[in-house]
């Protein structure tokens, strides 16, 4: 993570790392001015690590939601259920997918590289 070009700072406000779980908590300063807030908690399963809870919340400069996923089990009725994401002012939900926070830097890597395009 912060080795990625679209993360300008990063602070990682709460870490917890046991040998069978973890939680994070961090804020990220973007490239693009965007403020990035994401909490994940993992746990060991085998050989592999998952991600069972998450939240990552991506504003503007001023603080206006942009977007955020996370796996909070309160829209049971959207497909892909617990997994959605919260878009805009007003803000509306969708159906999302398992995020972590790789997959979540490359969608907006993704959305600020089509954004430069178009101006």
């Amino acid at each position: 993570m912060l080795t990625s070009p679209l993360v300008e700072s990063f602070q990682v406000v709460r870490e917890r790392i046991t040998v069978n779980d973890g939680h994070i908590r961090a804020k990220m300063t973007l490239v693009n001015g965007c403020l990035m807030e994401f909490s994940e908690y993992v746990q060991r399963m085998g050989n592999d690590v998952q991600v069972i809870t998450y939240s990552y919340h991506c504003t503007d400069s001023f603080h206006r939601l942009l977007v955020r996923w996370d796996n909070t089990p309160h829209f049971p009725d959207l497909e892909g259920f617990p997994h959605h994401r919260h878009t805009g002012y007003p803000e509306t939900v969708q159906a999302g997918q398992p995020m972590n926070i790789f997959k979540v830097l490359d969608e907006i890597m993704n959305f600020i590289s089509a954004e430069s395009q178009e101006s």
